[in-house]
């Protein structure tokens, strides 16, 4: 099944040579930051701009409006995460296939907090630009995973569990690292987490999900499953 790119998504290769490609990721990377901070209405091309380190003229060169900003910074962190359920799929290693889903949420979580904060942001203020998006090619795309996983728990390769309610854990398992930093880094008395934090979080969410879907003995830190 090919899902449909998400509203907004850019097609940067077509779309020009090495330094517009350059220009979109700095400006999506800029939007990422002043997006999370300030929120869409508090946001301004000024901001990005700046945080860009680019000419307000050029900004609006590659993206006529902020709303066209916005789209593209939630276009990207779906296109990332949805790239990395390619693995769940009828012929894969339930065990392997999880463990690679589950590292690179929490990669991704690590290296995009401020564009995983501007999507929960999104949801919170109703999903007005993603909404149909997610009732739709979403959707769609869980229900296919869900019936692999259904699959493969009729094939006795996994624990019986609600393969459409795990994948909604999953999201809140690794996605709260970055959308609820401030509470994670003040009970671990943090002023930021680093990739010690992320290494122990991983290993933490791996045994708790492989172990519950009755796929593995109990991973020691810093160990990928997807390597055994």
């Amino acid at each position: 099944m090919t899902v449909a790119p998400p509203p907004g998504d850019v097609d940067t290769p077509a779309r020009g040579g090495r330094i517009r490609r350059q220009h979109e990721a700095a400006i999506l990377a800029a939007a990422e930051q002043v997006f999370a901070r300030a929120g869409f209405q508090g946001a301004t091309m000024a901001e990005i701009a700046l945080a860009a380190g680019l000419p307000k003229s050029n900004l609006h060169y590659y993206f006529g409006t902020k709303a066209e900003v916005y789209r593209a910074v939630l276009a990207h962190i779906l296109r990332l995460w949805l790239a990395e359920t390619d693995r769940i799929n009828a012929d894969a290693d339930p065990r392997a296939a999880l463990a690679h889903y589950i590292e690179a949420k929490m990669r991704l979580t690590a290296e995009h907090p401020d564009a995983s904060r501007v999507f929960a942001n999104e949801l919170l203020h109703g999903a007005p630009e993603i909404g149909d998006y997610l009732r739709h090619e979403l959707r769609l795309l869980v229900a296919e995973k869900a019936a692999v996983i259904e699959a493969w728990i009729a094939g006795g390769k996994m624990a019986p569990v609600d393969p459409v309610h795990l994948f909604i854990s999953l999201w809140a398992l690794t996605q709260t690292y970055a959308d609820f930093e401030t509470q994670v880094c003040a009970v671990l008395n943090r002023r930021s987490l680093g990739p010690a934090d992320y290494r122990r979080a991983t290993a933490h969410v791996l045994n708790l999900v492989l172990r519950g879907c009755g796929l593995v003995a109990p991973i020691p830190e810093g160990v990928s499953p997807c390597s055994t």
